[in-house]
């Protein structure tokens, strides 16, 4: 089996979705892991697929062409190393920051958790509110490295916070369906 990275990015409609994933079937594709999410009216998904032996990234992105022109998509593939060693094992914890908005809270954030050796396997931000005065949201999902003490690390996040005028809570993740 041969593994692709499959990105689409364009103007939010109906039928995306579909359109996409029928291209995929018709090449014998079958989708492993996705993300699709529609931010401020434009549609990205990113989906790791299994196709078969000997399908080709360039063939792959050829087939996507026509729904592409049809959607006014952006789209690329990419194959993937499968070499490449799996994420990080760990403790899975949430982090939670509101405020209001201002440029540097994603890095600020994600800086200290890099220095902390905290895996970000997921992210999602949204300007929330009214207009005249937005709220910063942003949600993470991480896997502490084995010997970090999560009270610790939710003492650096909310001193992180405090200096960036957020509020941030930290706690451990329950279980779930994914």
């Amino acid at each position: 089996m041969a593994h692709f990275a499959v990105s689409a990015v364009g103007a939010d409609r109906p039928g995306i979705v579909a359109a996409v994933t029928g291209v995929l079937v018709d090449q014998g594709c079958n989708l492993e892991d996705t993300s699709m999410s529609i931010l401020r009216g434009h549609f990205a998904m990113m989906l790791l697929v299994a196709g078969p032996k000997g399908l080709a990234p360039a063939t792959l992105e050829e087939e996507l062409g026509g729904i592409a022109g049809r959607f006014d998509l952006v789209v690329a593939v990419r194959p993937i190393d499968e070499a490449v060693p799996a994420s990080p094992s760990g403790e899975p914890w949430n982090v939670a920051v509101y405020g209001a908005d201002r440029p540097g809270i994603v890095h600020q954030v994600a800086s200290l958790l890099a220095e902390a050796e905290v895996n970000i396997t997921d992210l999602t931000t949204r300007l929330i509110g009214e207009d005249g005065r937005p709220v910063y949201a942003m949600i993470l999902e991480v896997t502490l490295p084995p010997g970090l003490d999560g009270d610790e690390l939710s003492s650096r996040l909310e001193t992180r916070a405090r200096e960036l005028g957020v509020e941030c809570s930290v706690h451990p993740s329950e279980a779930d369906i994914l």
